[in-house]
């Protein structure tokens, strides 16, 4: 098999990888799709080894064995990425004393002011269970790359920057696996119920 062909193998793959998580995340976005749509696996996720809150080192393989979500964003987010985290921190609420056996992770997009230090004062806002991960610019770039997620960074008239991203909330089995964006339009006691399923 030639190189040419092996790129063109490796770009439809890849194609059809993507269009399969926007398909998703299009019924993520409309509500039109029930709470967690079962989504064929696609090439969403994969290997890492990120930084804690506490400093500590996070892979992949820490995850293995139970169900986890993961959601990418930064502490200097205005608005989308602390309102779903509260959503997030009232469904692990509502799932009761056995909240600490899903994972839930918030990954940032903006290592540079993401520090464990800021990642920590930042989370402390929300439910406890949320591990905030972090790492060098090569390693946040690595899993954002993975998992698919659109990041740009965006300067601002004052020097300051933002930072613009993909805000969906991935349901990934105990292999790692992506198994649905979640609905987030839905209620926290929906989304508690039947996450039940998979988390517990």
């Amino acid at each position: 098999m030639s190189a040419r062909t092996r790129r063109l193998i490796a770009m439809f793959t890849a194609f059809t990888a993507g269009l399969v998580l926007c398909l998703g995340a299009i019924l993520f976005v409309t509500g039109r799709g029930p709470t967690i749509a079962a989504v064929q696996p696609a090439a969403v996720g994969g290997p890492f080894s990120l930084i804690d809150e506490n400093g500590a080192t996070v892979t992949d393989k820490d995850l293995r064995g139970r169900y986890f979500l993961v959601f990418f964003g930064y502490t200097h987010c205005p608005d989308v990425c602390p309102t779903t985290l509260f959503e997030i921190s009232e469904i692990l609420r509502r799932i009761g004393p056995q909240s600490d056996r899903p994972a839930a992770l918030f990954i940032t997009v903006d290592p540079e002011r993401d520090t464990p230090a800021a990642m920590k004062d930042y989370l402390s806002s929300f439910d406890p269970h949320i591990r905030g991960l972090t790492g060098s610019t090569a390693d946040a770039e690595a899993v954002a790359k993975a998992y698919r997620v659109y990041v740009k960074k965006v300067p601002l008239a004052d020097g300051d920057y933002t930072m613009d991203h993909t805000a969906i909330v991935y349901l990934m089995d105990r292999d790692g696996r992506f198994v649905a964006p979640v609905n987030m339009r839905r209620s926290a006691d929906e989304l508690a119920g039947e996450l039940r399923k998979y988390l517990l």
